[in-house]
C-alpha cells in the first residue's frame, strides 16, 4: 500500500533525534498535484489534514500575503541593504496605528453607550500595542547612521510628519489640531475627509466627560470636572469603574508620551540636528511635542491626591 504523503517514518524520526518527518509518497513524485483528500496522514501519531473539505481559503489568500509582501518597494539604486528594514518597520507602524484607531474608536463608543468595562478593556489592548510601538524602535536602531545615509536622500520630501493615521490617533485622543490639515498639502481627498471627520467627532475625553455626566456630575467647566475627578478618586467604592477608566486614559496618555520621547532620541541618534526629510526641523520639532498631554486635568489631579 502506498504510504500517505504526510505519513511519518519511524526510522527517520529516530535518526533525527525524535523529531518526526513526513515521507514522500510515490504519487507525490509524478508531477501531479495532490488533492485535498489525498493530502492527509499522520504526524507523530496525530492525524493531519490540509485543504479540508476542498476549501479554497488558505492562510496566504486570507491574509493577502501576495499583495502584502509586494509592498516593500525600495527607492535606492543600487538597493541599500537597510532600506527594506526601514520600509518594513514603518509599514508595521501603520498597521498598528490602524488597530489603535479601531480599538480607541470602539472604546469611545463604548463609553458613550455606558459600557465602561468594555471601554476599559479596549483601552488595555491599546496600551499593549503602544508598548509594542515603542519596542519596535529597538529594531530600527540596529541600523547605523551610515546605513541610513545610503538611502535617506531618496525619501525626500516624504516624512513621518505626514502619517495621517498618527494624526487621527492624536485627534481622537483629544489633541485636535486643525492647522495640520491646512499645512499638509499632500493629502488626498480621502485623507482630508478622514481628518475632517476626526476633527468633528467626539474624542475619548468627550466620551469620558459623558460618563461623568451620566454619573450625575456637572462638567460644564474645568472646575466642575476637577471636583468630579476629586470625588471619584476619593470614593472608589462607589465610582470604581469610572476611576479605572480614568486610569486607562492616563495610561494611554503616558504611553503615547513615552513613544514620543523614545522616538526623538532615536532620531537624534540617526541624524543629529539635520532637518527632517519633509522639511521639518527634525528632532527640534519632535522635542517641541514632548510636553503634549491629552488629558491635563487627569495629570493635575495627582497634585491633590
Amino acid at each position: 500500500m502506498t504510504p500517505s504523503i504526510l505519513q511519518v517514518s519511524e526510522e527517520g524520526a529516530s535518526r533525527s533525534g525524535g523529531y518526526p518527518r513526513p515521507v514522500s509518497s510515490a504519487s507525490g513524485t509524478n508531477g501531479v498535484q495532490p488533492t485535498a483528500e489525498s493530502v492527509a496522514g499522520q504526524w507523530d501519531g496525530v492525524d493531519v489534514h490540509f485543504g479540508e473539505a476542498g476549501g479554497r481559503l488558505t492562510y496566504g489568500s486570507y491574509l493577502r500575503l501576495g499583495e502584502l509582501l509586494d509592498q516593500q518597494r525600495l527607492e535606492s539604486d543600487p538597493p541599500a541593504h537597510d532600506e527594506l528594514l526601514f520600509i518594513t518597520i514603518h509599514q508595521v507602524y501603520e498597521l498598528w496605528f490602524k488597530q489603535v484607531l479601531h480599538e480607541a474608536t470602539a472604546s469611545r463608543d463604548a463609553m458613550l453607550s455606558g459600557q465602561l468595562w468594555l471601554a476599559q478593556h479596549l483601552l488595555g489592548r491599546v496600551h499593549t500595542i503602544e508598548r509594542t510601538l515603542t519596542q519596535q524602535i529597538d529594531i530600527l536602531e540596529t541600523m547605523t547612521p551610515q546605513d541610513f545615509g545610503e538611502f535617506r536622500n531618496r525619501l525626500a520630501p516624504a516624512s513621518g510628519f505626514q502619517s495621517v493615521q498618527f494624526r487621527e490617533i492624536e485627534f481622537l485622543s483629544g489633541a485636535k489640531d486643525p492647522s495640520f490639515v491646512k499645512r499638509f498639502r499632500g493629502l488626498t481627498d480621502l485623507e482630508q475627509e478622514r481628518l475632517a471627520r476626526r476633527l468633528a467627532e467626539p474624542t475619548l475625553w468627550d466620551a469620558f466627560l459623558a460618563v461623568l455626566t451620566s454619573a450625575g456630575f456637572p462638567t460644564s467647566s474645568k472646575e466642575d470636572i476637577r471636583k468630579a475627578l476629586y470625588t471619584v478618586a476619593h470614593d472608589r467604592s462607589r465610582y470604581g469603574a469610572i476611576w479605572e477608566l480614568a486610569e486607562a486614559l492616563l495610561q494611554h496618555d503616558e504611553l503615547a508620551s513615552a513613544w514620543r520621547a523614545r522616538h526623538v532620541v532615536m532620531v537624534e541618534r540617526m541624524i543629529g540636528t539635520k532637518p527632517g526629510t519633509g522639511g521639518s526641523s527634525g528632532a527640534g520639532y519632535l522635542r517641541s511635542r514632548l510636553e503634549l498631554r491629552y488629558y491635563p486635568l487627569l495629570w493635575d489631579l495627582r497634585s491633590s491626591l
